[in-house]
């Protein structure tokens, strides 16, 4: 694999999930506990309780790992995407051109090769988001630590199946849409510009999470299981159980807010690594 798709991935990974990590608290905990009356609500909530601070909880540990998650994702998708396309360049404008098939193929494989770093992560980061005290995790240590001690190594991959299911087709969709939009904003023969690539990456980020959504709440419900949430038997339990207590649009929660998020999220996110990796090739 592309060692400076790994580099570049990292940094911009990273700096995506500074600037939505507010919001995604906000949706972690719509998603997970009935008490909200909506989106307003919440946030008036976490701030009268919790302060600034409420919106940050669990962010130092993704912080420090999403990169690695970024750099595992973009660093599979151009290595995938190269042995698809016969091409043996690095250097995005070097590559071959990739049909729409290959690109989906080469983005769902990133989905799948970042998850054995990306769910243990994600749990934490949601247990964390999830609780409205201190009173039962004290930082990310201590919650790796607890959920050692109570459910064994393998509490730490509570979800994963969900989180599989959700990431597979959501990066497919991810990677593809935005080679699409960036194409079609582009002038035949010319790189992509600031506002194409931003354009792209925000509304790809925007897609994917519209069809991430009904099962990235399966995954969050799942994981809450043993952390003060309700236990469900697996996917399927979860999904008839909330259906017949909240109805069918119990799968849409935070959809909104995804949106709203994603965009600026993907659009920081490509434009550090396409710039980034323009600066890695300019010499």
């Amino acid at each position: 694999m592309h060692f400076l798709d790994f580099v570049a991935g990292c940094i911009s990974g990273a700096m995506g999930l500074t600037v939505g990590y507010p919001l995604d608290t906000v949706k972690v905990r719509l998603q997970t506990q009935s008490v909200y009356q909506g989106l307003l609500h919440c946030m008036s909530e976490t701030y009268t309780h919790e302060g600034l601070h409420g919106f940050f909880k669990g962010m130092t540990f993704p912080l420090l790992s999403t990169g690695l998650i970024n750099s595992f994702a973009f660093g599979s998708y151009s290595t995938a995407l190269d042995l698809l396309t016969g091409s043996r360049h690095s250097d995005p404008s070097q590559r071959k051109p990739a049909s729409a098939a290959h690109v989906f193929t080469a983005g769902s494989f990133a989905g799948l090769t970042q998850l054995s770093v990306s769910i243990p992560i994600d749990l934490v980061k949601v247990r964390l988001q999830g609780q409205t005290s201190a009173d039962q995790y004290r930082g990310s240590v201590h919650c790796v630590d607890e959920i050692l001690k109570k459910e064994g190594p393998r509490g730490l991959f509570k979800g994963g199946l969900a989180l599989a299911i959700r990431d597979l087709l959501s990066y497919g969709l991810y990677f593809l849409s935005y080679e699409l939009i960036c194409e079609a904003l582009t002038e035949a023969g010319k790189e992509p510009g600031m506002l194409s690539i931003m354009t792209a990456g925000g509304l790809a980020g925007v897609l994917s999470w519209a069809l991430a959504t009904p099962m990235d709440v399966v995954k969050a419900r799942l994981q809450m299981s043993e952390a003060g949430g309700r236990t469900y038997n697996g996917i399927l339990d979860c999904m008839r159980t909330s259906v017949k207590e909240e109805g069918v649009r119990v799968f849409f929660k935070g959809v909104a807010l995804n949106s709203v998020r994603a965009f600026p999220v993907n659009a920081i996110t490509f434009l550090s690594y396409e710039r980034l990796m323009k600066l890695f090739h300019s010499g």
